[in-house]
């Protein structure tokens, strides 16, 4: 495995540790830099479906839980049949080392990596995970000396089986419980014991139980007590001898009810210490988890026979050394004494054998399906099998009050009669009182109302002249009304004052000035202003606007204007007939006219139109360019029409006031 690389980014680089089931490898995480520690399964069990499934739940375990004094879950996979669990690296030593380094373990030292480990364990039991497997092999010592649980390898969720019911049990039998030796029901006090298990070797050096099989063990945890600590390390603390007297308590119930009352007695009797800076070794386990066969009443009865035969023969041996010159006076004697003995061992042997029978006889109940039910009829139920129900209750918008969310003991499984399911019940939809959204910014409205834990419904918008634009003007519900958790509340939106509409006056054929005045008197805007030829307005006059006459409009709207420039081709003048005379003469109906242009404000080139005006439609009737500087003053122009006639006189493309009155 050294050089490996694993997911494209962790590169394998020295082995650093290894347990029953997986190896532990040192690894560079190329990706962020930084050095990890990789738990990968060991070969020969990579064909094995169960182990694969403990392995996976080690990692779903371990990811959800975040804390100081728990080892981090960065990442799992498979790869080629290697599956791995990347994990924090911690440079340091296992609890187990520093205790074989030490022999005996300070007050102040137990003290202190005790509640560490106590933390952890009420971490992972807050979030329903109970360990399983606590020992020291299993707790990380940093150099800063802090201690952290690793190996959630059997961990297991208190939402789900807490019962080993295959016939076979997992972890490492010199620290675990009595309930784990037996198959029975492990919980929180579970680790309790093994954590107490581990204080006493600390404290001592040594565990409480020794044997020559796993099975001996065992039968240790589950039928004997341990010496007391203070036989082996005279110099333990009472205070301290009491709390590992009581984690070490065959039943569950006597032990303490969670860690944080451990952490409590443990507040009691500290002190502040210092420890050495410790090296980064870790090694193979010399107390492996293991799977075992579960411990039966059997085993127990064929471990009570052969201390019996032991005694005996220890009785005969003794009795073969005594002089043989009293063997015959007392042969009598022996064997009266051997039949007492035998009888009293056979009552002994029959007395623990219905007593631990009944011990380990329990009569096994299917648990129900205690979810969607009234807590009454729920209540009645677990009465008629055998259970007995833990009640909570949150709020819940979704499930009707008095019905059960949810359970911590899955539907089906088989558990003891008299066993306590854990159920939530629904204490319905949490009622809250509505914010007052009024005068509130609209911008705001969705925040206030997910800080009351409501949510935002229908949004209208109305006009005001009270409120400003965008501000809440009206609820609904009102201020104060207890509603739902979730419910959603409608508010409307002000867009400001009223608009007053109007018809969109008739500009076409107006002046420009005139047009200007007109928009000024209705509140309008003026906007573009742009000329266009015409051959029916008269240069200077409105001939198109944007927005229609009559149509419905409102102050402030724009306006934008087309004015016309006049005609584009320039009317044929009919010449003037020869002999006619210039002051007047009638030549068919129509006669020639002499107009007084006055030149004198300008220079140069002057180019002068005259138009005929007639109604809304205008007729260029003269247009000819003159030297002002040669005309030395006014300028006679001769134009043609009949009748009397408006005249409008353009110099240079500016109008002339007033218009010219003509009699033809």
């Amino acid at each position: 495995m050294i050089g490996k690389i694993l997911g494209n980014r962790y590169e394998i680089v020295e082995k650093i540790g290894g347990g029953g089931m997986a190896l532990v490898y040192k690894a560079k995480c190329n990706l962020l830099n930084r050095y990890v520690a990789i738990k990968v399964l060991r070969p020969e069990f990579i064909n094995d479906k169960d182990l694969l499934d403990k392995f996976r739940k080690e990692s779903q375990a371990a990811a959800s839980l975040s804390h100081p004094n728990i080892v981090n879950v960065y990442d799992v996979g498979e790869e080629d049949g290697v599956y791995y669990i990347v994990m924090e690296y911690v440079d340091g030593k296992t609890l187990k080392e520093l205790i074989k380094e030490k022999g005996k373990l300070s007050k102040n030292e137990i003290l202190d990596f005790t509640r560490q480990i106590a933390l952890a364990l009420k971490h992972a039991h807050s979030n329903h995970i109970v360990h399983r497997d606590i020992k020291p092999h299993n707790i990380l010592v940093t150099e800063d000396n802090r201690a952290k649980v690793t190996d959630f390898g059997i961990a297991l969720a208190a939402t789900s089986s807490t019962i080993t019911n295959t016939g076979s049990i997992i972890g490492s039998v010199h620290y675990f419980a009595p309930e784990q030796a037996r198959g029975g029901y492990t919980d929180e006090k579970s680790d309790l014991y093994s954590l107490g298990i581990v204080m006493y070797e600390m404290a001592t050096g040594r565990v409480p139980f020794e044997g020559d099989a796993p099975i001996t063990i065992a039968l240790k945890h589950i039928q004997e007590k341990p010496e007391p600590p203070s036989k082996y390390n005279p110099s333990i603390s009472k205070g301290l001898e009491a709390i590992i007297i009581k984690l070490t308590q065959k039943e569950q119930s006597a032990r303490y009810a969670n860690a944080s009352a451990l952490i409590e007695d443990l507040y009691k009797i500290k002190n502040n210490f210092d420890l050495d800076d410790i090296d980064n070794t870790l090694k193979i386990e010399d107390s492996p988890t293991q799977i075992i066969p579960m411990v039966t009443a059997n085993e127990i009865r064929q471990l009570t026979d052969s201390q019996d035969e032991v005694k005996t023969m220890n009785i005969k041996n003794k009795k073969g050394k005594k002089d043989n010159s009293k063997k015959d006076n007392k042969r009598k004697l022996v064997i009266g004494s051997a039949i007492a003995a035998a009888l009293v061992a056979a009552l002994v042997f029959t007395f623990a054998f219905f007593y631990i029978s009944d011990l380990f006889k329990v009569e096994d109940v299917k648990v129900p399906n205690f979810v969607g039910m009234n807590i009454e009829k729920a209540e009645k139920l677990a009465e008629d099998t055998g259970l007995r129900l833990n009640k909570s209750t949150e709020y819940n918008s979704k499930v009707p009050k008095d019905e059960i969310i949810n359970q911590t003991t899955r539907e089906g499984m088989m558990v003891r009669k008299g066993f306590e399911v854990k159920v939530i019940v629904s204490e319905g939809s949490k009622l809250v009182p509505v914010p007052d959204l009024r005068n509130e910014n609209a911008t705001n409205a969705e925040r206030l109302l997910k800080d009351a834990g409501l949510e935002p419904g229908e949004v209208s918008e109305d006009s005001s002249d009270e409120y400003p634009i965008g501000t809440i003007i009206d609820q609904n519900p009102r201020q104060g009304v207890q509603v739902a958790t979730g419910s959603a509340v409608n508010y409307v939106v002000s867009t400001g004052p009223k608009v007053q509409t109007f018809p969109m006056p008739n500009l076409l054929g107006k002046t420009l000035e005139e047009a200007r005045s007109i928009l000024k008197q209705f509140k309008l805007e003026e906007g573009s202003i742009t000329e266009e030829y015409s051959d029916v307005y008269v240069r200077g006059y409105v001939m198109e606007q944007n927005i229609p006459a009559d149509k419905e409009v409102s102050e402030g709207s724009v306006v934008n204007l087309v004015v016309s420039k006049g005609s584009d081709v320039p009317d044929q003048m009919e010449e003037i007939e020869e002999g006619e005379d210039q002051e007047g003469t009638q030549s068919s109906g129509t006669s020639t006219k002499s107009i007084s242009i006055n030149l004198e404000e300008y220079t140069g080139i002057v180019d002068i139109e005259i138009y005929q005006i007639n109604g809304l439609k205008s007729k260029k009737v003269y247009s000819e360019k003159h030297n002002a500087d040669e005309a030395k003053g006014p300028i006679r122009v001769n134009v043609k029409g009949s009748g009397t006639q408006q005249l409008a006189v353009y110099l240079n493309g500016e109008k002339q006031e007033p218009n010219v009155e003509v009699n033809f």
